[in-house]
């Protein structure tokens, strides 16, 4: 890791929010940082990207995001909620310079469906939809 890291207190106080706002977008995934103890240090280069402070570069080196929504019909809650567990998990993985992959997931048990949100790098969603895919192979 290189550059000034930063507390939350000090990423709160740029970014004009309460600490506990900063702490939740750090657990989300949408600002990276890292742990050391108890305490999130967070790099003043991400925290700029991340309040879309300008560094010289241009547009054309962002990351290139996709966005797919899954619908699954005739599934429990049980079901849903396993999915949604396995999903999130591996979201999580990589580290601190792969960007976030994001998954949002709603379950209607009216209808017995599950919506499934992802947004994320192409590669990223396409090996998140490979791995939903067997889940969905391996259901009775």
């Amino acid at each position: 890791m290189s550059g000034t890291l930063v507390t939350v207190e000090q990423a709160a106080e740029q970014l004009k929010l309460h600490p506990k706002t900063v702490i939740r977008y750090i657990r989300q995934g949408r600002l990276p940082a890292t742990r050391i103890g108890k305490a999130y240090r967070i790099e003043r280069a991400r925290l700029d990207e991340f309040a879309g402070v300008t560094s010289g570069h241009t547009d054309a080196g962002r990351a290139v995001r996709t966005t797919c929504i899954v619908d699954i019909p005739h599934t429990t809650r049980e079901d849903a909620a396993r999915i949604t567990t396995v999903l999130n998990a591996a979201a999580m993985t990589g580290d601190a310079a792969t960007s976030p992959l994001q998954i949002d997931t709603a379950f209607d048990p009216l209808a017995g469906s599950l919506k499934v949100v992802l947004i994320g790098s192409p590669s990223d969603a396409a090996r998140l939809l490979d791995m939903l895919h067997l889940l969905l192979d391996s259901r009775p």
